[in-house]
């Protein structure tokens, strides 16, 4: 299948809002990985596909982890809206065929990132954070950011994660932990 015969799956799937969403990471995607030496049709393709299962009933993503193998952690069972990428990635692989996977994994952690992310989780990540109809504080420095550095910028989007879960009360992936984590260490060994 070509980009354009995803497209259009995506669209079928989603909302025309959330579609959007997905063509605006989609841009965001694609720019930062020519900004940052990745494939930027790899990386388009990627952030078009990153919210397929989205809107798809709980029960539906459910079925899709099921039937792949996938085993929900306590986090993971209680935190609903982390279901999609996880999903995601599963339907990609199981039922479109996709076997690149790198863009499996990066529909996977772009929510919770991971510790040691390629460069096109990390685009996905941001991308996700900084696209065009995306409007909360500090949503301008993260652009900012991701223009002048993709480390920066996934850091930024991981300190903004595990704030805002941690204000709400919410449970925080062991991944987000790692990612950041990570991060830290590797700024520390430049």
């Amino acid at each position: 299948m070509d980009e354009k015969q995803y497209e259009e799956i995506v669209r079928g799937r989603l909302s025309e809002k959330r579609f959007q969403h997905s063509r605006n990471v989609a841009k965001a995607a694609q720019e930062l990985a020519a900004l940052n030496g990745v494939d930027p049709q790899k990386a388009r393709l990627a952030g078009i596909l990153h919210d397929i299962m989205k809107e798809a009933p709980p029960e539906e993503q459910l079925k899709i982890m099921d039937d792949s193998g996938i085993m929900l952690t306590d986090v993971e069972r209680s935190a609903p809206k982390l279901w999609h990428a996880m999903a995601g990635a599963a339907y990609l692989r199981d039922v479109l065929g996709i076997d690149d996977q790198e863009i499996l994994d990066a529909v996977r952690y772009h929510t919770t990132g991971r510790a040691h992310m390629s460069l096109l989780e990390k685009i996905v990540f941001v991308a996700d954070f900084i696209s065009d109809e995306r409007d909360y504080e500090g949503v301008r420095e993260l652009r900012e950011a991701a223009r002048h550095g993709l480390q920066d910028a996934v850091m930024a989007g991981l300190i903004f994660t595990i704030q805002d879960l941690s204000q709400n009360q919410k449970p925080i992936h062991p991944d987000s932990f790692d990612a950041y984590n990570a991060e830290v260490l590797a700024r520390g060994n430049q």
